[in-house]
């Protein structure tokens, strides 16, 4: 049986779990996976925020000519969004 997704068997991806055990250690992998998860809900978040920024933006486009808070309020999810990202990638350069 092959995972669509990434297209592996359960040969490969038991390899894959026993390179991480002997990489990380089986100490590290509960705290790696708890950091992996938090930084998914973060992105997952952002995004989120992000899409509701849009659709908030969209159903006022008339107030874009008038007042820049759409724009404001986009931006700010952007820079929201990025700094998430950059959490993340930070905890893992920081885990490696």
């Amino acid at each position: 049986m092959q995972f669509l997704l990434f297209n592996i068997g359960f040969g490969e991806l038991g390899f894959v779990v026993l390179m991480v055990i002997m990489f990380f250690g089986s100490k590290q992998i509960p705290a790696i996976a708890r950091e992996l998860g938090k930084g998914i809900r973060m992105v997952k978040n952002a995004t989120e925020d992000i899409k509701h920024s849009i659709n908030d933006s969209a159903l006022n486009d008339d107030d874009l000519d008038e007042d820049n808070s759409a724009k404001d309020s986009l931006t700010d999810a952007v820079k929201e969004g990025k700094k998430a990202i950059e959490e993340i990638t930070g905890t893992i350069k920081r885990k490696l």
